[in-house]
């Protein structure tokens, strides 16, 4: 079970979400009928954009000894990375603004965004979970892209498959020690309050 935890945990980094949540929207709603180079080269964006670079500032910040673990785990040192990632997010929204995408798509990001800014400020006095966080945004994008009518298909299998994987995810870090039930739990109202809300703008 630990094992299968830590594996969950790596593969839905919040680092990782955001590139997930492109997929989906790339062949799942109308955007599937734009050419399949650029949507590839659109997940290949956000790829680079919301995780390699983020990664890349805390393994240097690890290596300079900023913080003591790549994963984060420590509150205190959360702060910088965390404020890489808000810049990125950011970053790869206004990307997708300045290349026409339909508005809900950059302000997924935008949401993401917030959600984690409200992460970092909740942090200064009880460790909220950013995995958490993710997930319920990337459930937040799903309802959203449904509630639009922006699928091309029927959307029942594709939300009940992300909501268990969001629940997988949130019970992984409770067993691993990470978070609290409560911990995991305010993640993800936060991750869709603020993605659902920003999307509808």
């Amino acid at each position: 079970m630990k094992r299968i935890s830590e594996i969950l945990s790596v593969l839905f980094s919040p680092l990782l979400v955001p590139t997930y949540g492109m997929i989906l929207a790339a062949f799942l709603t109308i955007l599937r009928y734009l050419p399949v180079n650029l949507l590839c080269t659109a997940v290949g964006i956000t790829f680079v954009i919301t995780c390699l670079i983020p990664v890349s500032i805390i393994m240097a910040l690890f290596r300079s000894g900023m913080v003591s673990d790549p994963g984060l785990n420590e509150r205190k040192e959360r702060y910088l990375p965390y404020g890489a990632v808000v810049l990125c997010y950011l970053g790869c929204g206004f990307f997708f603004f300045k290349a026409s995408a339909p508005l809900w798509l950059p302000m997924f990001f935008a949401g993401a965004a917030l959600a984690t800014v409200i992460n970092v400020a909740v942090n200064y006095w009880w460790k909220i979970s950013a995995h958490a966080a993710a997930m319920g945004g990337l459930v937040a994008l799903l309802f959203r892209i449904v509630a639009s009518h922006y699928a091309l298909y029927n959307m029942n299998l594709w939300l009940s498959a992300v909501i268990i994987l969001a629940g997988a995810v949130m019970t992984a870090r409770v067993y691993l020690g990470r978070h609290t039930l409560w911990q995991v739990l305010a993640g993800c109202a936060n991750g869709f309050i603020c993605v659902y809300l920003m999307s509808m703008l």
